[in-house]
């Protein structure tokens, strides 16, 4: 009786070979077409070079998966393509319980490109880490933190986790609260406020900017300003420096009062909750020192 290896082996010809390797050829070539097919569509899409080739790169990959398993049935013809499908499909949960974190990096990969919600280039903020994609591959996203270091973060944080697009639109809403004593007044403070803030050239003028109060103290009240301006952090803190130096000049040449008790503080925060403090003592607490 002969072996299952040896009768396998029986039925393979030359002219059989010959059709299989053909048949490999003919898949590697339409994956070759899909694939530039894929990645012209992703440019007119405005995809980014990285989405591209990535995405290009699997299409290739599946279709040369299935060529060559047509190329098998094609060479081995006592092979069925439902025992060559079954085998991949085996192999596919073995490796997937083997490697399992491995390959829910590479999903999350291909469902981030997919779904292009950031791409290379973007300022975003994963948790602590804050900056600019550098990359974006299967498995992982390497973000440059804006101090400089490299950051390289599991795809499955990307598409699980919570991250902010800094510069997912073109423009960003940026806050500061300045405290004005209550003896000020209010409505001659937030008309100046808002003509300081609409004199700075960084700041958009559509949408314009906006003051409010909204909070009361004993002897203070919190005047909100709201303006928009670029999205980038850069063009952010920009803005945000430009208008609290107007805003204090023109409060003091206006002659008025902010609040002298404690520190006088300004406090900044853009739409994407990044938060800072600037904090001025006041004359009374400088004597103190």
């Amino acid at each position: 009786m002969n072996a299952p290896g040896e009768e396998l082996i029986r039925t393979i010809t030359w002219d059989g070979v010959f059709r299989g390797l053909i048949t490999l050829l003919i898949g590697l070539a339409i994956a070759a077409v899909a694939t530039a097919i894929t990645r012209l569509y992703l440019r007119a899409r405005g995809r980014v070079h990285s989405s591209r080739r990535v995405l290009g790169r699997l299409v290739f990959w599946i279709i040369a998966v299935l060529a060559f398993s047509a190329a098998m049935t094609v060479v081995f013809p006592s092979i069925n393509p439902v025992d060559i499908l079954g085998g991949i499909g085996v192999v596919s949960i073995a490796a997937g319980i083997a490697f399992q974190t491995v390959l829910g990096n590479m999903f999350a990969g291909i469902m981030i490109l997919a779904r292009d919600q950031f791409r290379v280039g973007d300022q975003v903020q994963v948790g602590d880490n804050a900056g600019t994609i550098t990359y974006i591959y299967l498995s992982s996203t390497s973000i440059r933190r804006f101090d400089g270091q490299l950051v390289v973060i599991p795809n499955t944080l990307m598409h699980s986790g919570e991250v902010i697009v800094q510069t997912g639109f073109e423009t960003i809403r940026a806050r500061v609260v300045i405290d004005i004593a209550t003896s000020a007044d209010l409505t001659k403070a937030k008309n100046t406020a808002i003509a300081a803030m609409d004199s700075v050239e960084c700041v958009l003028h559509d949408p314009a900017p906006t003051a409010y109060y909204h909070e009361v103290g004993t002897e203070t009240v919190s005047l909100e300003l709201l303006f928009w301006s670029g999205s980038t952090r850069l063009e952010s803190r920009e803005a945000t420096d430009a208008v609290i130096s107007a805003v204090l000049e023109a409060m003091r040449r206006e002659e008025i009062p902010l609040a002298t008790t404690g520190l006088e503080s300004l406090r900044v925060r853009s739409s994407q909750q990044q938060q800072s403090q600037v904090s001025a003592r006041s004359p009374e607490n400088d004597n103190k020192d």
